[in-house]
């Protein structure tokens, strides 16, 4: 395995000086690394991967330094506009390297590695997607040698095209790795007591469509544990920043009765500009779970620390927001916005972290598609 202190070595010594992306779990032990030892260089960790581009774009402006930008593959839709329109060598000619997590990854026998069902095609298509956006690319792995090389191999041939290059990483390239997050110090709920108490809320009628990563997984075993039937739910397990706007897609075309998402905060920043439009619909009933943390991908820090999506989303346009940080006064705010007609917005504090022993979906994605189908024609 690469061992993590050598890639950093190998980022200074091929004068790369600003990283920037979106954490990812199959870079989860590189992003933490970067993260905890940010002070060698400029580090943001990005709302989004195209955003990350916009980052990476203007710091070379600045400094004529090459870039790196990390990012899940199922990130490279994010990237297409800035990369095509911008960074490619017929455009700006912007050189940078891409790092990207290759989920849902294909042998080198040409069989697809077991993941998750929403990283099957994006694993498929990713070599095809780079070769059609004309973006040479490198594969590593565990068995990759002199990383040092590599890097500065990488950044002279992103000068020498004046334009992206990407190393694409297989799974298990680097050494294991823990974040060393700071844990909050006031008390608060976790995720999956917030969860279990807002179903606890929700009327028969509702169907409910939550998040991608450990927010819908969540959801599902607590529906088990309740005895409650999944067919109400959508669980948005790709499309990071989508759910919102699947709601309020559910909500336009089901104005008899309430839709409720549960959200989060790096996938509520990662496509803020669908505020504007939830907004409108008012039957939505929007919780947005606040953990301040990318907590699917190893736990790095979002910026919902330092924001107030609640006044955010009073903005935007919502008819009530609220902003709690205990599990008691979630029911009676529930409760009221039943009762009324409006857009209602609740953002949640609860602490990062979820249980070791977390299970994952036995339902398919289509059979889960079928489901909600049926019980939205009720």
């Amino acid at each position: 395995m690469i061992k993590l202190n050598h890639f950093l070595e190998g980022i200074k010594d091929a004068n790369i000086s600003f990283i920037t992306g979106v954490p990812d779990s199959l870079l989860k032990d590189i992003c933490g690394y970067i993260a905890d030892n940010s002070d060698k260089f400029e580090h943001i960790i990005a709302t989004n991967e195209g955003s990350a581009v916009g980052l990476a774009i203007g710091n070379y402006l600045a400094t004529s330094n090459v870039p790196l930008v990390y990012m899940q593959n199922s990130g490279l839709g994010n990237i297409i506009n800035p990369i095509t329109s911008l960074a490619d060598p017929q455009v700006y000619g912007i050189p940078m390297v891409l790092m990207i997590g290759w989920r849902g990854e294909i042998d080198i026998n040409g069989n697809q590695l077991k993941d998750e069902p929403q990283h099957k095609k994006q694993g498929q298509i990713t070599l095809s997607q780079l070769e059609i956006l004309d973006i040479p690319y490198l594969i590593i792995d565990h068995n990759t040698r002199k990383i040092n090389k590599v890097l500065k191999d990488m950044v002279l041939s992103a000068k020498e095209r004046s334009g992206p290059i990407a190393l694409v990483v297989r799974k298990k390239t680097f050494e294991n790795y823990k974040y060393k997050r700071t844990i909050q110090k006031i008390k608060l709920p976790s995720r999956e007591e917030v969860i279990n108490e807002v179903l606890l809320h929700i009327p028969k009628k509702s169907p409910v469509i939550s998040t991608t990563g450990v927010a819908s997984r969540e959801l599902y075993e607590i529906r088990d544990k309740l005895n409650l039937s999944h067919d109400s739910d959508f669980l948005t397990v790709g499309g990071m920043g989508h759910a919102s706007q699947i709601a309020s897609g559910i909500a336009i075309s089901s104005s008899d009765r309430k839709v409720f998402c549960i959200d989060g905060d790096g996938a509520t920043l990662m496509h803020m500009g669908s505020l504007a439009i939830n907004a409108d619909q008012n039957n939505l009933i929007h919780i947005l779970i606040n953990n301040c943390a990318h907590d699917s991908v190893g736990g790095q820090p979002t910026k919902g620390e330092f924001l107030n999506f609640s006044k955010i989303a009073k903005e935007f346009g919502y008819r009530y927001c609220f902003k709690v940080d205990q599990l008691d006064e979630i029911g009676a705010i529930l409760d009221e916005g039943l009762a009324k007609e409006g857009s209602l917005f609740i953002e949640i504090l609860c602490m990062p972290g979820f249980r070791s022993d977390l299970g994952r979906p036995n339902k398919s994605p289509k059979e889960n598609k079928k489901s909600l189908i049926k019980f939205l024609k009720k």
